[in-house]
């Protein structure tokens, strides 16, 4: 395909932090991809180069945060030639790729939730994306409906299921002066813990702990936005332990 004008829209939710969610690549040196990184949505795209390999075109955009939430995000790409509005959950993003091309040439097929292995550095580092995908539709074509009615040719459709499973993990909200407390387990020569937290807040306590026997106790808390631990210990001469992150 060659084309002066592209829109692609889609959405997602994962619990990933970093997948491929769409590619396409041609022999003139073009490409598109669509990413999570860090959680962050980023656009990779070319329109090409010149034989002299004077024309740098690479293009490359960075948007959104925190996308590994299992919520429910929007996509839309539109482009007109060198033009693109990227539009995140309703939020624009105007910008100009690098380069003087403004046709998008794809020699090979396009691949959603992952990228073909071609050998080059590039794409054996990137994970295929974990999740769920709805309403895709690429240039008018609903790539979603075609892909449950077995209509793409070619095509290479591994391991989907038209179905989206939810995570196991239950969340639990806390606000400012609301705490779980759980009883210990006495008789434990080890203290073990672990989970996952999200928030805006840059201070904070995650967890205090006593110890039997008044041997001292065990804090973890978030200060100026660094996770800490404290750990208290009486009747030695060392008595107090401090680590950050």
């Amino acid at each position: 395909m060659k084309t002066l004008k592209d829109v692609i829209s889609l959405k997602f939710k994962t619990s990933e932090s970093e997948g491929v969610i769409f590619h396409g690549e041609g022999q003139q040196g073009d490409y598109i991809t669509l990413e999570l990184k860090k959680a962050k949505l980023v656009l990779n795209l070319n329109l090409g180069i010149n034989q002299l390999g004077s024309i740098f075109g690479h293009t490359s955009v960075t948007t959104g945060s925190l996308l590994d939430d299992h919520h429910w995000h929007s996509i839309i790409i539109e482009r007109h030639g060198r033009n693109i509005n990227l539009t995140l959950d309703r939020h624009m993003q105007h910008f100009r790729t690098n380069g003087e091309f403004d046709y998008l040439d794809l020699d090979y097929e396009i691949t959603f939730g992952g990228m073909p292995f071609s050998g080059k550095p590039s794409s054996n580092s990137r994970k295929n994306f974990k999740g769920c995908m709805e309403s895709i539709n690429y240039n008018g074509n609903n790539i979603t409906d075609l892909a449950k009615r077995k209509k793409l040719e070619p095509s290479n459709v591994g391991n989907l299921s038209f179905s989206c499973v939810e995570p196991h993990t239950v969340p639990v909200f806390f606000n400012a002066t609301s705490y779980l407390e759980v009883p210990g387990r006495p008789s434990q020569d080890l203290f073990s813990v672990s989970f996952l937290f999200r928030t805006w807040n840059p201070n904070g306590l995650l967890l205090f702990s006593n110890f039997a026997d008044d041997l001292g106790n065990v804090e973890i808390d978030i200060n100026e936005g660094k996770v800490s631990v404290h750990i208290n210990v009486t009747h030695v001469k060392k008595n107090r332990i401090d680590i950050s992150s």
